[in-house]
């Protein structure tokens, strides 16, 4: 699994922010709410009917997994919808929202797929867990039981999925229901599994929208700068220039800056 590296939220917010929405984007992707980017030129459809060709950076999915009701779908819709809804229904199969960023400059978008948590629905679910960029297993704060089957639930992810190539991050849900005396005893155990899993680890509240932009803003430019990374790698074989490209007024880089030079460097 890949080691994250911290960022501060500083960076974080810099680097990758939301876009406002158009409801005219991404209909063949989702059946749900979706926040498409903006850009210099008008949103085209017909360029996003299929899905983008293999080598693409700029769509990560993302599997939401872990048992049923620690707040998986509250999680997606707090930050996808900025809404809360206390009535509580279960998800059948999967579910599935897009939502788009802007990454140093770059339109990104995010596949953020929502398992269903119960066990009847798990063969369903599974089917959908190939390819992941990123793995977040979620459990309830308050509930020992849903942090011990993160265990189980990273392993089947992982079973279609290359260990090596994709991001882990372990979510604490439901914060705001857990006393800080209890919660900080919660957080040694969850910090531990975490570790032995090599995850990234948050705690967040869907009710109050505690860390969960800043949860997502990280998973956007994680996964993000793997993708970049993926893809310069399968690029080998092409020229560098197709992937990356260097803006200049000028030419010729190199004369530019040896003209650009003090006289006591010449």
């Amino acid at each position: 699994m890949k080691a994250a590296q911290s960022l501060s939220e500083t960076q974080l917010k810099e680097a990758c922010r939301p876009l406002p929405s158009c409801k005219n984007c991404f209909s063949a992707y989702t059946t749900g709410h979706c926040r498409p980017h903006v850009t210099t030129k008008p949103c085209n459809n017909s360029a996003v009917d299929v899905p983008p060709p293999p080598g693409s950076f700029k769509i990560s999915k993302i599997i939401v997994v872990g048992d049923l009701s620690v707040g998986k779908t509250c999680l997606i819709n707090r930050f996808c919808k900025d809404t809360f809804d206390k009535n509580y229904k279960a998800t059948i199969g999967v579910d599935f929202e897009m939502e788009r960023f802007e990454v140093l400059g770059v339109p990104f978008s995010l596949q953020l797929w929502d398992t269903a948590g119960q066990e009847r629905f798990k063969c369903i679910a599974s089917t959908y867990y190939r390819g992941a960029q990123a793995i977040v297993i979620v459990f309830d704060v308050n509930s020992v039981a849903s942090l011990e089957h993160t265990r189980q639930w990273l392993a089947d992810a992982l079973k279609e999925n290359d260990p090596a190539n994709v991001l882990l991050f372990l979510v604490g849900s439901k914060k705001d229901l857990s006393p800080p005396a209890r919660y900080s005893l919660v957080e040694k155990d969850a910090l531990k599994v975490a570790q032995e899993m090599r995850a990234e680890y948050w705690a967040v509240s869907s009710l109050t929208g505690e860390n969960v932009r800043e949860f997502f803003f990280r998973v956007a430019a994680l996964t993000f700068e793997s993708s970049v990374l993926a893809e310069l790698e399968r690029s080998s074989a092409r020229k560098i220039g197709d992937v990356v490209r260097i803006s200049s007024n000028d030419s010729d880089l190199y004369l530019s800056a040896q003209g650009k030079r003090p006289k006591c460097c010449r």
